[in-house]
């Protein structure tokens, strides 16, 4: 598209970044009225140049994360690429396959690949008249109290000007970067000892799934896991989360094959053997990053989103949507404060830095849950409690992994009515074990006196 013309007085908008809070960004602004650049350092995702090199884990879209879609009509079409995945299924090491339902039967999240859903928003962004794309198109530097940045293309660096600066250009983000030397930024970054790998389960032989594509299924193995998700191609996109150093120890074709037949029995022979080697070789290990920061913003000139403001391991599936729901509340603030950006960004900066903060923790809190308590009978039980006070009152009790994937609760409400309800539970599992102790200490004092009769 041709390059727009640009001027701090004008309503427009440059967003830095073209994924998919970027792209999601540029809907809820042209609804606004402004005109829209995206600059984009990569190449067009829809592009066979970048389609070769693209490798990424499946991402799964909840009502969290709908619900902001919905709002620009950006929903409409991602069944076609998307699958409804109802429940997990925990596969142990004996083979034993365990389904568990999300709880109401209608609860479901889209499993969907990451360079799909971004096509899909790129399309509906490329289609809206005040949307303007750049692609590899790098910022290289800024200054946001003048409205000006200068970018690098293969025609050389250009200046531009607008009235607002949009960071959403990801983990490594250069809009946070260069924000972080003009105003006092907190910020805080975890590289957890843990990596993942990217695997691909073929379709069985006759060009079907090999597992059921309604679940997520996990095998969770204390110290490591490996997650399959479903794609409409028949595969399932495997992501292997394990320690560096146990990654580093499988040398050998002999190591990667030992490791698959021992604690991923039922698994391995779906995958052909010489295609897992390979891709365990060949794949890199990828590290996990979560970041925090705060304020979001500067004045009325800049502010982040998404994985730039609160970059999060995958282990609740909560990015994307978290994202999402990102672009929905500046908007829902924009609007009450009668488009004051100054305010508004303020207070989106003040509302929704401690939900961040809340879900950065919990992924790293699910990661444990996944990988070693849900095969832990006490923590069974006490889903199963949670899920029967669910069911008695559903609007009063809710499960923390349905606030969390289901509701609009923000997240760190959502942490604390979950803190509460635990408490909750363990006085009624204190409850139980006593009355059950009571009652094993009458039955045996009983048989006790009926022996000396």
């Amino acid at each position: 598209m041709a390059q727009a013309e640009l001027n701090y007085n004008k309503k427009n908008v440059i967003i830095v970044g073209g994924g998919l809070s970027g792209c999601l960004q540029a809907l809820y602004w042209s609804k606004k009225g402004y005109k829209v650049n995206i600059y984009e350092s990569r190449p067009d995702p829809r592009s066979q140049k970048y389609y070769s090199r693209w490798r990424s884990m499946n991402l799964t879209l909840s009502e969290r994360g709908l619900l902001p879609l919905r709002l620009v009509d950006a929903e409409d079409g991602l069944e076609e690429f998307g699958i409804r995945l109802y429940g997990r299924v925990l596969h142990s090491l004996d083979g034993e396959l365990k389904k568990r339902k999300y709880g109401n039967p209608n609860h479901f999240i889209l499993s969907v690949t990451r360079q799909q859903l971004n096509q899909h928003l790129i399309n509906l962004a490329d289609n809206d008249p005040n949307v303007n794309f750049h692609f590899e198109d790098k910022l290289i530097d800024a200054d946001f109290n003048k409205g000006s940045a200068v970018f690098k293309n293969i025609d050389g660096t250009h200046t531009e000007t607008c009235r607002l600066f949009i960071g959403s250009d990801g983990t490594y983000s250069k809009v946070r970067e260069l924000l972080m030397k003009q105003i006092r930024m907190n910020y805080w970054q975890l590289c957890i000892p843990d990596g993942y790998k990217q695997l691909e389960m073929p379709p069985t032989a006759n060009g079907e799934f090999a597992m059921d594509p309604h679940y997520l299924h996990i095998w969770p193995r204390s110290t490591f896991m490996l997650v399959a998700l479903p794609n409409k191609n028949k595969t399932f996109t495997m992501t292997w989360f394990m320690s560096f150093q146990k990654f580093n120890e499988l040398k050998t074709d002999e190591d990667i094959i030992k490791f698959f037949q021992k604690y991923f029995p039922d698994a391995f022979p779906l995958f052909h053997e010489r295609s897992l080697v390979n891709q365990v070789q060949s794949y890199p290990t990828n590290k996990l990053i979560t970041i925090k920061c705060s304020p979001y913003h500067h004045s009325d000139k800049v502010v982040i989103s998404g994985d730039a403001a609160h970059a999060m391991c995958p282990f609740y599936g909560q990015g994307v949507n978290c994202a999402f729901e990102d672009c929905m509340i500046l908007h829902q603030i924009l609007d009450q404060n009668n488009m004051d950006i100054e305010k508004s960004l303020a207070e989106y900066s003040d509302t929704r830095q401690p939900d961040a903060e809340a879900i950065v923790d919990l992924t790293l809190y699910n990661y444990t849950e996944l990988r070693l308590l849900v095969n832990s009978k006490s923590f069974i039980f006490h889903q199963k409690v949670d899920l029967f006070l669910h069911w008695l009152m559903p609007q009063k009790w809710i499960p923390l992994y349905i606030m969390t994937q289901f509701t609009n609760i923000g997240y760190a409400e959502v942490v604390q009515r979950s803190k509460f309800q635990n408490r909750i539970i363990s006085v009624i599992e204190c409850v139980a074990g006593v009355s059950f102790l009571g009652i094993i200490s009458s039955i045996g004092f009983a048989l006790y006196k009926y022996s000396k009769n």
